[in-house]
């Protein structure tokens, strides 16, 4: 299969497809997480692919995927924190049981 910006933008599509459906369909917390992941690299999968095809600054979109790797790794920190608090107070890592912490 030849390398073209087509195959790698549907390949991105697919990836944020399936991230979409699991913060739609699923309710446990790391579940979204992975979803929001799979979101993220999504994006930088775009930014490498365009970076590659269309710009002659070969730097560029690899610096922005650098900025989201940084902002994805945040993420799941404070998530992984939330998670563990939340299963501390209520045993359980269910989304609805997070809407009963407010207050």
């Amino acid at each position: 299969m030849s390398q073209s910006l087509e195959s790698y933008l549907f390949i991105s599509s697919a990836l944020f497809a399936a991230g979409v459906y699991g913060m739609l369909a699923r309710r446990n917390l790391v579940a979204l997480l992975i979803s929001l992941e799979l979101i993220l690299n999504s994006a930088s999968l775009n930014f490498v692919a365009f970076n590659r095809f269309l710009l002659a600054d070969k730097t560029a979109g690899q610096v922005f995927v650098v900025f989201i790797i940084a902002l994805a790794a945040a993420e799941a920190t404070i998530g992984l924190s939330l998670i563990l608090l939340l299963y501390r107070k209520k045993h359980s890592i269910n989304i609805e049981e997070a809407k009963e912490l407010r207050g």
